[in-house]
């Protein structure tokens, strides 16, 4: 599992006085950094090589500003040329959001998803949830 932990940004709030949902598919996407640093370890873009195919968000409860949240990543399942995420987003001991998505590794020059070399398999495997 790797973790990441966030301050919200008052930017990050709605009318509402809470953390706006649009705020977590991007601290989700940040939690991912280390499963795209797998397949691009220095994050080139003329390099990249994943794309998400599908992504979607619960939430459970409120978040609030000025309140450390920190997300969880693991994966989910690992197939032949994607894989799935699952995430979950954490503020004062409980769980506020949880998130999945797929992502697929993509050659960009053929259009079409790749199958994911057997190192990287290997490291995606060692993060999957029991």
């Amino acid at each position: 599992m790797f973790v990441y932990k966030i301050e919200p940004r008052f930017c990050e709030t709605d009318a509402l006085g809470h953390v706006s949902n649009t705020a977590l598919p991007k601290w989700f996407e940040h939690g991912r950094e280390p499963i795209f640093r797998m397949f691009n370890p220095a994050l080139s873009i003329a390099d990249w090589n994943l794309i998400l195919k599908k992504m979607e968000v619960d939430f459970m409860a409120q978040i609030y500003l000025f309140k450390p949240v920190e997300i969880r990543t693991s994966l989910s399942k690992v197939g032949n040329s994607s894989f799935g995420v699952h995430q979950e987003a954490w503020q004062d001991g409980k769980q506020v959001a949880a998130g999945d998505c797929v992502m697929v590794h993509f050659d960009y020059a053929a259009q079409k998803s790749a199958p994911i070399p057997d190192d990287i398999r290997a490291q995606l495997q060692a993060h999957l949830a029991s």
